[in-house]
């Protein structure tokens, strides 16, 4: 999935490509089965990562997308979050930036959101 502007949302399970630039892990989770080698991350950024209380209750359940999207976004507001966009933000500034995730549905997943997010900001 593709963000425009140099942000792109993938699998952090995908083979990672020239055109990622900066790979930043945006999950709360290390992935599992997968060695910090092979996900040759530049940063894992934990603090723009749902709540687990939030994350437990979407359950990537597609009817309460929208309504995790908003409280998402809602935790996106509160301050810690707000430094670890910013420095997003700088990253992409400085070129591409792809968040990854371990979610496999991408575009009903927080880092679909984040993007947006990030997008808005920008």
């Amino acid at each position: 999935m593709s963000a425009g502007d140099g942000l792109r949302v993938r699998r952090v399970y995908e083979a990672p490509e020239p055109a990622d630039g900066a790979r930043v892990l945006v999950d709360r989770l290390w992935p599992r089965g997968l060695s910090k080698e092979d996900a040759r991350l530049t940063e894992w950024c934990k603090d723009v990562a749902p709540s687990t209380e939030l994350r437990r209750w979407y359950g990537h359940q597609g009817e309460r997308f929208a309504r995790f999207a908003e409280r998402y976004r809602a935790e996106l507001a509160q301050e810690g979050a707000q430094r670890a966009l910013e420095r997003l933000r700088e990253r992409a500034a400085e070129g591409p930036l792809t968040l990854l995730t371990a979610t496999k549905d991408v575009p009903s997943s927080h880092a679909a959101v984040l993007a947006e997010v990030l997008q808005e900001g920008s």
